[in-house]
């Protein structure tokens, strides 16, 4: 345990969302957009290769406060795809679920209540376990019927363009008349109209299979991975939206709609230097020259030159490099 001098139990703090929860809290500060880089902490066994860590930096971009439907949703998720692509990290893909439409799921195919977490977490297995593997944590692990979590299969396995399968799910009334159901299709259809005025709905994928383990989300939630198949990285970016955590610190009660995403730096990095590092092995080259032009001059008394030039190429973003000797 740890404590200070007065015997005060303290922590590390897990994210940058709960602590942005209770400063919301306790400061009146109406909408606002923020953005924060700082250190988390895990209680797990680090794998490097993998960019998992007990220290690592993580970069929030959160909006809070009261806006139109879906709007703040839709703009966190493209902020997320625009940073993302900017980064030499390869093809990702934002996998997209809401987390009413799981709990509606569970409500149809039988699941207890109390067995909704638990089972919840299995779900979110399989991105790396087989349907055969998930299905046999619920059922052995978990105490599920069998006979529940066959029909949960049905609908978990569903991934696919956001459009095409809500269409499909719409027409196929898969799930019937249920209330929560029917509201989360109705955001998720105008999420999906404002990410392709956007732009970013091209790189979404709307996956019934995307569970999130954290229990602060209450609405849409997403996760951006790697989809060129070299990576052993999991997620590199997730959030969602958690409109009931500000209350739990606040003395009144009174609620905040939230929603961000978080971006895991030290992952990033893993998968920038596991490029790199491909990329010389592929060419057998000693290193990788990042240097798009070279500054040289012929006679001397031209440095000053140089350096002006050099100036001038970094200021319209073109990476350069002069020569540093008088002659």
């Amino acid at each position: 345990d740890l404590a200070d001098q007065g015997g005060e139990l303290l922590c590390l703090r897990y994210d940058l969302t709960v602590p942005f929860a209770r400063f919301l809290a306790m400061n009146t500060v109406g909408n606002i957009k923020r953005y924060h880089i700082a250190k988390v902490y895990r209680r797990d066994q680090p794998q490097p290769a993998r960019g998992r860590y007990r220290e690592f930096y993580q970069c929030d971009f959160d909006i809070a406060g009261s806006y139109n439907l879906m709007v703040p949703d839709a703009e966190v998720i493209t902020v997320a795809a625009e940073i993302l692509s900017e980064l030499p990290i390869g093809k990702f893909m934002i996998k997209l679920n809401h987390r009413r439409l799981l709990d509606a799921i569970f409500e149809i195919c039988g699941v207890p209540n109390e067995k909704f977490r638990p089972i919840c977490s299995a779900v979110d297995k399989l991105d790396k376990e087989t349907w055969e593997n998930v299905k046999e944590e619920m059922v052995v692990e978990k105490g599920l019927n069998p006979n529940v979590a066959d029909k949960i299969g049905v609908f978990v396995l569903n991934a696919g363009k956001p459009m095409e399968l809500w269409n499909k799910l719409t027409e196929e009334a898969v799930f019937g008349t249920h209330e929560g159901a029917t509201s989360a299709m109705s955001e998720l259809k105008l999420l999906f109209s404002y990410l392709d005025a956007m732009d970013s709905l091209q790189y979404v994928s709307f996956d019934l299979s995307l569970a999130r383990g954290l229990d602060y989300y209450t609405g849409v939630i997403y996760e951006a991975v790697l989809i060129d198949g070299t990576s052993q990285v999991g997620s590199i970016a997730a959030g969602g939206r958690y409109d009931n955590l500000v209350g739990m610190f606040s003395i009144s009660g009174q609620q905040t709609p939230c929603v961000g995403v978080s971006i895991g730096v030290e992952r990033v990095f893993t998968i920038m230097e596991n490029r790199v590092k491909a990329l010389q092995a592929n060419k057998n080259i000693a290193s990788i020259n990042t240097v798009q032009v070279y500054v040289a001059s012929i006679g001397a008394n031209l440095i000053a030159h140089r350096m002006k030039i050099a100036q001038k190429l970094w200021s319209n973003n073109i990476s350069a490099e002069y020569s540093h000797q008088d002659n």
